[in-house]
């Protein structure tokens, strides 16, 4: 085995995981509360590190039992300015607690991995405001100034790359990219979608993903979806066209219920682990450039159990 199987980023000859859908496994499935539904909190204790380490840990060790890479998030989607502010966090402090979850992180990577290149510290950036509502929106520049300090915070802890998840309008997500690049960091950008496959705010995700690329000189590393059911995009990735190549990893909701409908539920929607992984397994056919395989909401280490075992071979070379 040689590190460069686990170079960033990822070829399609192979796969990294990730884990599944963080906020919602821990407050649906484990009672715990998440004011803002941010998990950063937890790690400014040692029982709330316990409690990240232990939500991760079998994830990792489906990753490395299946040798396969794996993209370490840290629990910092909320960890920005907004939302700091709404739970009394200031900018100040918003800064250790970012540069803290890389160093969490990369602990836990010390501890559950004997490989240290197999598993890719992620630094996360959600959106200002809601994921599921294009609110707060912001031009390109006010983006990327807006980000920026996050951006860096990561890139002095060491972070191996930076992802923005959740990107449900183009400016974000391009300035965003543009703080990356300024600041020397690799970037990868997660758009999420509606139930008819088009962006919240009416804009199709191919022409976010080409729009983001001509403004950023084609900055991101490359292009995720996250937070939708494979049911709501199935269709549009049949399209033919280079944008399509340049979207290369997954992050599926388990229920196929739309944002408005998961908004209102007061109880998990785990759909069905089979076949969640099925449809990725066809997804990977027709795109074999997929190559990093995760989950979001309502999925939990079942769901990326069975993506792996029916997407990865015993020998860990991808399907």
């Amino acid at each position: 085995m040689t590190s460069s199987r686990f170079a960033f980023p990822p070829s399609s000859d192979a796969i990294f995981l990730t884990d599944g859908g963080l906020e919602t496994t821990l407050v649906f499935l484990e009672g715990v509360d998440l004011p803002c539904f941010a998990a950063f909190p937890l790690l400014r204790s040692p029982e709330g590190q316990a409690r990240l380490e232990r939500y991760f840990e079998p994830y990792i060790r489906t990753a490395v039992e299946h040798d396969v890479g794996f993209i370490l998030d840290t629990p910092t989607w909320r960890a920005n300015t907004d939302w700091g502010a709404k739970l009394d966090v200031s900018a100040d402090d918003l800064a250790t607690v970012n540069q803290d979850a890389v160093r969490w992180a990369s602990g836990l990577r010390d501890r559950l991995s004997d490989t240290r290149e197999r598993i890719l510290i992620n630094g996360v950036i959600g959106p200002r405001g809601d994921g599921y509502r294009p609110d707060a929106q912001m031009s390109a520049e006010e983006a990327q100034a807006y980000h920026a300090p996050q951006v860096e915070a990561f890139r002095e802890a060491g972070a191996d790359m930076v992802s923005a998840v959740t990107m449900n309008y183009a400016e974000e997500a391009i300035g965003i990219a543009r703080a990356a690049e300024a600041l020397g960091v690799p970037v990868v950008i997660s758009f999420t979608v509606e139930t008819d496959g088009r962006m919240a705010t009416g804009e199709t995700l191919h022409s976010a993903i080409e729009r983001t690329d001509r403004e950023t000189g084609h900055g991101p590393a490359y292009y995720m979806i996250n937070c939708a059911h494979p049911s709501h995009f199935d269709g549009i990735l049949s399209e033919s066209g280079g944008w399509t190549r340049r979207i290369r990893g997954l992050r599926a909701n388990a229920s196929a219920k739309s944002h408005a409908e998961l908004d209102e539920s007061t109880e998990l929607d785990p759909g069905d682990p089979g076949d969640l992984a099925r449809r990725y397994r066809g997804l990977r056919q027709r795109m074999t450039q997929l190559s990093v395989l995760g989950g979001c909401c309502g999925t939990d280490h079942r769901h990326i159990a069975a993506i792996c075992e029916a997407c990865v071979p015993a020998s860990g070379r991808a399907a």
